[in-house]
């Protein structure tokens, strides 16, 4: 069976309620309470989008989005009482796409949820290729290549670099990255520069000293290529 959104949370009441809240908008959603029913789930079922939390009893959502990473790269949203930066920055380089913090607002976490699986459900038409020097993007394929090396691309990796590419030799603000990138106004600085970080390492001959992200400090960022 198919489902729009599945919840990985051991807080019954709080899952229940956000299942219950998101079926009233249309949106179809599952819930399992920890690592091993979240498995059991996959070998029946799909999802377009997924809900972490960290703490599920005797396992850890980390570990289990390291898991799911092997075999699915559909959206990994971590919702989670934990507040602090080294949590969000770990959840964020293990494969979650963003981390929202509880307790959530159900009309904020909504919209969120609303605008990832639009984002992720919208196919690409520019059937274009960006080529410099040792980068090329094949957006018809979503393909990213250094050299003749194809690179691994996490979803949101591949649509912040093609925003990039695409608005090339400008700066870009963050708040336009939040809202044409995520397609979310309330995504988090730390969220945003782990991505940006991780491109480089990708993309970039010495992530320090970029030859292509470059950042405007106060400003935003831009991707920088040569006439």
């Amino acid at each position: 069976m198919k489902y729009d959104c599945l919840i990985v949370d051991d807080e019954v009441m709080l899952s229940e309620n956000t299942r219950e809240y998101f079926e009233m908008f249309n949106i179809k959603t599952a819930w399992v309470a920890d690592e091993e029913s979240c498995l059991e789930f996959f070998r029946n079922n799909d999802t377009d989008l997924i809900l972490l939390d960290i703490n599920l009893g005797n396992s850890s959502g980390f570990d289990l989005c390291k898991h799911l990473r092997k075999t699915t790269s559909v959206p990994i949203l971590f919702i989670s009482a934990r507040t602090s930066d080294d949590d969000m920055v770990l959840a964020l380089n293990i494969g979650g796409d963003d981390y929202i913090k509880k307790p959530y607002s159900l009309t904020v976490l909504l919209a969120k949820v609303k605008a990832v699986l639009k984002r992720y459900k919208t196919p690409t038409v520019d059937n274009g290729v960006f080529s410099d020097g040792d980068l090329r993007i094949e957006f018809s394929s979503k393909g990213v290549f250094v050299g003749e090396q194809k690179l691994e691309m996490k979803a949101m990796e591949y649509k912040l670099l093609s925003y990039f590419v695409k608005n090339k030799n400008r700066i870009i603000p963050k708040d336009e990255l939040f809202r044409n990138v995520w397609e979310d106004a309330i995504v988090e600085d730390n969220t945003l520069n782990v991505h940006v970080r991780r491109l480089r390492e990708k993309i970039e001959k010495n992530p320090n000293e970029p030859r292509y992200i470059k950042t405007e400090r106060g400003a935003g960022y831009i991707f920088e290529v040569s006439p």
